[in-house]
């Protein structure tokens, strides 16, 4: 029997093609607005989606092994990767993932509010948009 962890997991791996638009996690509701694997880039696509967190919304360690850029529409969250200091985000800030990033930091900073942000990603086309990290590689 799957527990809850491994069933949200399992959840955020699928690739976005295969959500159809929109998929409900505990903590966020995640969109899907446009994958586009690119023609001149073998082996490549880029993608764009929506994350509206809900309040007191926090994701797992992760990483996405992929280029990403975020940009906060409403609210306000915190990003962070290994290495970096966290970064407290409002409506019109962006924030970079690098491919080899940790990503130890992504919360809703608000416990009463949502936030939403839009995520543009150039991954390999066949990668899934997040891959969870364990405890033991952020030592």
């Amino acid at each position: 029997m799957l527990n809850a962890k491994t069933l949200l997991l399992a959840l955020i791996l699928a690739p976005l093609p295969a959500l159809a638009g929109k998929m409900e996690l505990p903590h966020a509701t995640v969109t899907d607005l446009m994958t586009k694997v690119l023609s001149d880039e073998p082996g490549k696509a880029i993608t764009a989606f929506t994350v509206e967190f809900k309040p007191g919304a926090v994701d797992p360690v992760h990483r996405h092994d992929a280029h990403a850029i975020v940009y906060v529409l409403e609210g306000s969250i915190i990003m962070g990767v290994k290495g970096q200091p966290e970064e407290t985000l409002k409506p019109g800030d962006t924030f970079y993932e690098g491919p080899n990033d940790i990503h130890t930091v992504g919360r809703n900073a608000s416990k009463t509010e949502p936030a939403k942000f839009i995520v543009f990603m150039l991954k390999n086309k066949d990668a899934p948009l997040l891959t969870p990290v364990d405890d033991h590689a952020l030592h």
